[in-house]
């Protein structure tokens, strides 16, 4: 994952985890954007409050004509929502709903993360060894203490400070590393030192040792100088109120949208176990020897509104495959949705995916393949498996189905796949704490990030361990054919060249698509490089 340096680079790079980040001086677009689109969205709710008291008030209710009346209608509309709202996300700000997990799981996910580059891997080599024989790629080198100036340490301190707000390595003192430890592993807030038990602070010395050890340099027992870890989903709860009146376009958007699908298109939505999704199967597609069917699982920001054009793109280009589109709306804006602040979680969701493919006769009925059937491998059958495209967001599900049944998926497209390299700490830093300095990053953060189920999603239900994808994870990962990964080097949300670098020195190359001037959502905009790559490549099988 690291690459080779050179002795001179090396001086150099010993400093770099010292360097204090300075945030870029706010451009002009962060102000255009935000006194003439935040601002006056955000203020419809006080503007509402303001005048339904005026009202009240002064009683001129009854002088008002039609569209006096209208107007306080709307207002009081906004006044009760606003306290719907603030209701909602009082209910979700306390500590998350589900406990520690299972903690050797973390133990053994946080001691992959230590040894994410350390093999001396290049971008012309990758490592042969394997933590799992059946799933190459994995490195399985010794932590031992390295250097303070070798390559892979100052590469680790650099990601790693961005857990702490990308403090210089030398401010963080062991109190703060024990407090991000301690979330990490049993996702709560530390109480003091001494009230641990035995085994708690058994588990922090040794996952603080092998810290030390990656990092080349021993964190200093000393006071802390105010560091903040990041505690993803127990720091205060992040969310911007908006008015009734966005949700409401949003979800008259998608209702519109889904009637349009139904009758351009015959998409038919359904229900299974508490999935919602729309599924589009061709009259004329034979199971056997069709096409395989296609399974696209969506980001964060409007549901299917935000995939419209690219939707119909691919409903008209893949005119002879059936499409799956399941339906998330704790991250869709769906405010008055049953399940809007209660995500379904990894085995719920999987358990619900896999049972739908199930039904409709896409995957195998059985948990795994059964080589004794005497089946021959190369012919297909109705029960072949899906390719499976996923964007930003929706990697995290896609990372979940490949852990449970990899078999499922036979081909895997990732766009802007956030699950990849997520174990650094820059995407969480960059799109939930970082201030914003340009429009683009303003939008993303009023828009989707301080959304209440966008916030409440990412901020209370964030399970790093089910959500981190590996390279070992990936079914056929070297395979262009059956993997892609579509990545924008202005990629806002994830460090796309980290992603690059961490699967081509896995050995992944032509599988990968870099646009150096990418934006995140862009490959999915028609008329653009990317796009085209990935629907030349959907066109394979």
């Amino acid at each position: 994952m690291t690459l080779s340096h050179s002795q001179d680079d090396r001086h150099v790079a010993t400093d770099i985890a010292e360097i204090p980040y300075i945030l870029p001086a706010r451009a002009c677009s962060f102000y255009t954007v935000f006194l003439f689109i935040v601002v006056p969205l955000w203020s419809v709710i006080p503007i509402a409050w303001s005048f339904a008291i005026y009202v009240l008030w002064t009683g001129n209710i009854w002088s008002f004509g039609w569209n006096g009346r209208i107007c306080f209608a709307a207002a009081i509309g906004e006044v009760l929502f606003s306290v719907y709202h603030y209701k909602l996300v009082r209910s979700v700000s306390g500590p998350p709903p589900h406990g520690a997990g299972n903690l050797a799981e973390k133990q053994a996910s946080f001691i992959r993360v230590l040894k994410s580059g350390l093999a001396n891997l290049t971008e012309e080599s990758y490592d042969e060894e394997s933590l799992d024989d059946a799933r190459p790629g994995s490195p399985a080198e010794t932590i031992v203490q390295l250097n303070a100036d070798d390559p892979r340490a100052v590469d680790f301190r650099e990601r790693m400070r961005a857990w702490f707000r990308r403090s210089t390595w030398s401010s963080v003192k062991k109190r703060d590393a024990y407090t991000y430890l301690y979330w990490v592993f049993y996702n709560r807030e530390m109480p003091p030192l001494e009230s641990l038990t035995g085994r708690q602070r058994a588990v922090l010395d040794e996952a603080l040792s092998r810290v030390e050890k990656r990092a080349g340099k021993t964190i200093p027992d000393e006071p802390s100088v105010g560091v903040q870890p990041v505690r993803l989903t127990i720091d205060q709860l992040n969310v911007n109120w908006r008015p009734l009146t966005w949700y409401a376009m949003a979800l008259g958007g998608n209702w519109m949208l889904r009637h349009w699908l139904v009758s351009s298109y015959g998409v038919q939505f359904g229900c299974y176990n508490g999935l919602e999704y729309f599924v589009r199967i061709p009259e004329s597609w034979d199971a056997v020897h069709g096409r395989r069917p296609l399974v696209f699982l969506h980001g964060l920001g409007l549901g299917m509104m935000q995939y419209k054009i690219f939707l119909s793109d691919l409903l008209r280009n893949h005119s002879d495959r059936p499409l799956l589109f399941p339906l998330q709306p704790h991250i869709s804006q769906n405010i008055f949705h049953v399940r809007f602040l209660t995500p379904m979680p990894r085995q719920e969701m999987i358990t619900c995916l896999v049972g739908l493919l199930r039904g409709l006769g896409w995957v195998s009925p059985l948990d795994e393949l059964d080589d004794t059937l005497g089946l021959d491998k190369n012919t297909r059958s109705i029960s072949s498996g899906v390719v499976v495209l996923s964007h930003s967001y929706g990697s995290f599900v896609h990372t979940w189905l490949l852990k449970a049944y990899p078999h499922m998926a036979v081909r895997s497209c990732f766009v802007d796949p956030v699950a990849i390299c997520c174990w650094e700490g820059d995407m969480c830093h960059d799109f939930i704490y970082k201030p914003c300095t340009t429009g683009s990053d303003l939008l993303m953060r009023y828009f989707v990030g301080t959304e209440l189920g966008v916030a409440n999603t990412l901020q209370r239900h964030f399970d790093w361990v089910s959500n981190s994808l590996w390279f070992e994870d990936i079914p056929n990962a070297r395979d262009p054919d059956k993997t892609l990964v579509v990545l924008g080097g202005r990629d806002a949300i994830l460090k796309a060249e980290r992603v690059r670098r961490y699967l081509s020195t896995h050995g992944v190359s032509k599988g990968i698509y870099f646009d150096p001037k990418g934006a995140h959502g862009q490959p999915l905009i028609v008329d653009g490089l990317g796009h085209d790559t990935i629907m030349k490549w959907l066109r394979v099988a």
